[in-house]
């Protein structure tokens, strides 16, 4: 089975976030792959990955990185394949690793979810596989009706809960 997404992380202390984006994977059985790749430590590494994803069949890269956060632009840089960043918390509560990846110039796209947004990356990268892949649309559309199904469950749940000036 060849990896349809990789997951790389800047280093395994944020192993911790990601594990919610391989946790979906496995969930909704798309094949992937985790790697610990550092745009200032291992550049060299992080080139070789960038310029042989796409032959090697994949088609997502999730790149998670805290503080500078560079690896999700540098990897952008080097490829054509769509890249998710995820901005990991680390000093100044997560916003240096947000505004890192989210300012990107002009060309070179990093499509960045929230702080610590491990299992929203697994879900946008699952939703672009999708365009391509029936099984996988089947499967989104199936855990997206699952997300409405326990609001209205909730909801449900909340109208039996009695206060003395509530209405509903």
């Amino acid at each position: 089975m060849k990896p349809l997404v990789s997951i790389i992380m800047g280093s395994t202390s944020d192993l911790p976030v990601m594990e919610k984006a391989a946790e979906f994977f496995d969930k909704m059985e798309i094949p992937f792959e985790m790697l610990a790749l550092s745009a200032h430590r291992t550049p060299r590494q992080v080139e070789e990955f960038a310029s042989q994803a796409k032959e090697r069949g994949i088609k997502v890269i999730i790149a998670a990185a805290g503080m500078a956060a560079h690896l999700g632009g540098v990897i952008a840089s080097l490829t054509t394949l769509p890249v998710i960043g995820v901005p990991i918390r680390s000093s100044f509560d997560g916003m240096d690793s947000l505004l890192a990846i989210v300012q990107m110039p002009p060309g070179i796209p990093v499509a960045t979810v929230g702080v610590n947004g491990a299992l929203n990356a697994a879900i946008l990268a699952a939703q672009i596989l999708a365009t391509g892949d029936n099984t996988i649309a089947d499967k989104m559309e199936n855990y997206k009706s699952s997300l409405t199904d326990k609001i209205v469950k909730a909801n449900e749940e909340l109208s039996k809960i009695e206060y003395k000036f509530k209405t509903n």
